[in-house]
């Protein structure tokens, strides 16, 4: 058994995508906010934590990214996708609709419906779906935008169904744990790390891509962050198709630590969509092995 925390209240997005790889025996520890679920774990109050990362319309999630590049090492050790749904609900359907809470995601990924159907209503913004709609049966609120199934939770009629202006928005979602052993590769991985280049000048971003571009290693998500000391410093969020221990990823992250002032590494784990890297013959592992065994024998004048 596990203690799993994740992002709350109960009937949020990210239980339902807790619900794809826990079992009945674990624990489920709801949290207010992004920061405290990661707290959770850094404190030992759970083993791991699963937390929204990245949204197919929105974009990434940013407190989840400034959480995993500062503070106490995480590790990511897995990745959870979950397509998402929104409903307008309220305690009845005589409701009037003046005031619509939601977190902001949620808000960006309606804004069609609201402009149509509600477009004098105020949105309200909130730490989490499931928490707009735990505020509508305390009366805080007139209506609120979530996952359908905490209608269910908090006692609320769902005034429309399916209202995202976008029917195939997906959210992905991050499993991390204290740090440790690292899932072995299993062909269809993911590495992700934070790049910190110091002093920003002209051309830092294209001497990180080319660390992974002469190693033919595809970057599926970079992401530019601020790292909060001062103005020019920033430090890059990166996903990397394959695994630390594959030879074309661990030389390109030796060479990126070489040139950055800092690397934070945050995982390699199985990609959700088990989609595998792209590589050539010059950048297969035995590519990587035979060239470090031809230049450790020009170095000892067994070859020339």
């Amino acid at each position: 058994m596990s203690t799993y925390a994740y992002l709350g209240p109960v009937g949020t997005f990210t239980e339902a995508a807790l619900q794809k790889i826990t079992t009945p025996e674990d624990q489920a520890l709801p949290f207010a906010n992004v920061t405290a679920t990661l707290e959770a774990v850094r404190q030992g109050r759970a083993d791991y934590a699963l937390v929204p990362i990245e949204n197919s319309v929105e974009g990434v999630v940013a407190r989840t990214l400034d959480e995993l590049a500062t503070g106490d090492p995480l590790i990511i050790k897995g990745e959870v996708t979950l397509p998402v749904t929104f409903a307008l609900m309220a305690k009845s359907a005589t409701t009037v609709i003046k005031r619509i809470a939601t977190h902001p995601h949620a808000e960006a990924q309606c804004r069609n419906f609201i402009a149509t159907h509600y477009p004098d209503a105020e949105v309200i913004a909130t730490n989490s779906t499931a928490a707009a709609a735990e505020a509508i049966t305390r009366g805080e609120f007139d209506a609120a935008i979530a996952a359908p199934n905490a209608a269910a939770h908090y006692g609320l009629e769902i005034l429309k169904a399916d209202i995202g202006d976008n029917n195939e928005a997906v959210t992905r979602f991050v499993l991390v744990s204290k740090p440790g052993e690292i899932p072995p590769p299993t062909g269809h991985d993911r590495t992700s790390l934070a790049a910190f280049i110091g002093r920003d000048h002209a051309g830092a971003l294209l001497e990180v891509l080319t660390e992974f571009a002469v190693r033919e290693v595809n970057l599926t998500f970079i992401q530019s962050r601020p790292t909060g000391r001062e103005l020019g410093h920033y430090h890059f969020i990166i996903d990397a198709e394959g695994h630390v221990n594959e030879s074309r990823v661990g030389d390109a992250l030796t060479g990126l630590r070489r040139i950055c002032e800092d690397i934070r590494f945050l995982g390699s784990y199985p990609r959700a969509d088990k989609i595998a890297p792209t590589s050539t013959q010059r950048t297969s592992d035995v590519a990587f092995t035979e060239s470090s065994q031809w230049l450790r024998d020009v170095r000892e004048g067994r070859a020339i």
